[in-house]
């Protein structure tokens, strides 16, 4: 492929964006954060340097998530990063504007999906394929979703879990539900404050899950010292954290979780469930690699559940594939290219 037809594939999420190029892979994974000066609203950071501000900036700085919920909060800030982004991986050829294929939620709506195509357009693309999430973890993940055969996939991404039945090239049935990642950390450190009176930031939240975070309890927990602020003194405390009390702590948002898998398999025609018992449920995104999630599923559905590899690059592999075939994946696409 000439660089002067050059194809780029976006993971626009809510927690971080990745750049597929093809013939090298995965070029970029970087945190999706922008960090601002308060009132002038100039930009000081993108990316890795602006995450490193997240919970940490003074007066008259902020570092913020363009992102939110899967979709976009910030359309202007939401166009400087993908353009920052783009000029990283690309360099003097970004000159050349790049056909781009990027992902959005199962359940976006016409609204959310345009102004989407829109920032990738203003941030120097000069076409703009759009791909479901599910879809592309479902492809990253090797499944064959071509096949007249019915395979649920559970994409739990940082802002947005999507929940889909798929069976030859397109969704049967989905359900997205604002309720992944960031949700669980909210809920550790609601937890905390309720709790044992502390005060943690998100990135402390994310910390505790991934280091001793389960989704059923276990015999033998984990333990890890959290540091945080007192509510009540003000001052530097330091608590022992265990690995079920943070079952307890997340229960609520897994709930919300399997009752939506729940939903979407109550309403998945008979012969595609049948073919889901076969197949199993697979579970993909970053969200997805809590500790013994695909045990907690399997208890709560009845169904086999299982954790895809590298669950949290199956959308960006996904979409890679797509992108360098398009006809074979055409079916796929919720959008012709604009």
């Amino acid at each position: 492929m000439s660089i002067f037809s050059q194809k780029l594939g976006i993971d626009l999420g809510t927690i971080n964006t990745r750049i597929y190029l093809p013939g090298k892979e995965i070029v970029l994974d970087e945190p999706s954060v922008v960090a601002i000066t308060e009132h002038s609203h100039e930009v000081l950071a993108i990316g890795l340097d602006a995450h490193e501000m997240l919970g940490k900036t003074v007066d008259g700085l902020i570092a913020h998530r363009p992102m939110r919920g899967g979709v976009i909060a910030d359309y202007r800030m939401t166009s400087i990063m993908v353009a920052h982004f783009m000029k990283k991986v690309l360099g003097f050829w970004s000159l050349f504007k790049p056909e781009v294929m990027v992902s959005v939620p199962a359940s976006v709506s016409s609204t959310e999906r345009r102004a989407v195509i829109e920032a990738i357009l203003k941030a120097g693309a000069k076409k703009v394929h759009t791909v479901r999430e599910p879809i592309a973890a479902a492809i990253g993940a090797g499944i064959p979703v071509n096949e007249p055969m019915g395979h649920m996939v559970v994409d739990i991404g940082g802002g947005t879990t999507d929940v889909a039945v798929i069976s030859l090239g397109s969704i049967q049935s989905c359900l997205s539900v604002k309720c992944a990642g960031s949700n669980i950390d909210h809920a550790i450190a609601l937890y905390l404050k309720k709790t044992h009176n502390l005060a943690i930031g998100d990135r402390t939240a994310e910390k505790i899950k991934i280091k001793i975070g389960s989704a059923i309890p276990v015999d033998e927990s984990l333990e890890l010292v959290v540091k945080g602020r007192d509510y009540i003194s003000g001052l530097p405390r330091s608590i022992k954290l265990n690995t079920n009390e943070i079952v307890t702590a997340i229960d609520g948002e897994l709930r919300q979780v399997i009752d939506t898998i729940k939903i979407v398999l109550q309403d998945t025609l008979p012969e595609l469930a049948s073919d889901i018992i076969d197949t199993g449920i697979v579970l993909t995104g970053g969200g997805s690699q809590l500790r013994n999630l695909p045990e907690l599923v399997r208890r709560r559905t009845g169904v086999r559940c299982v954790l895809a590899e590298d669950p949290s690059l199956a959308v960006i592999r996904g979409i890679g594939t797509a992108l360098n075939h398009l006809e074979q994946y055409n079916r796929a696409l919720i959008s012709k290219p604009f």
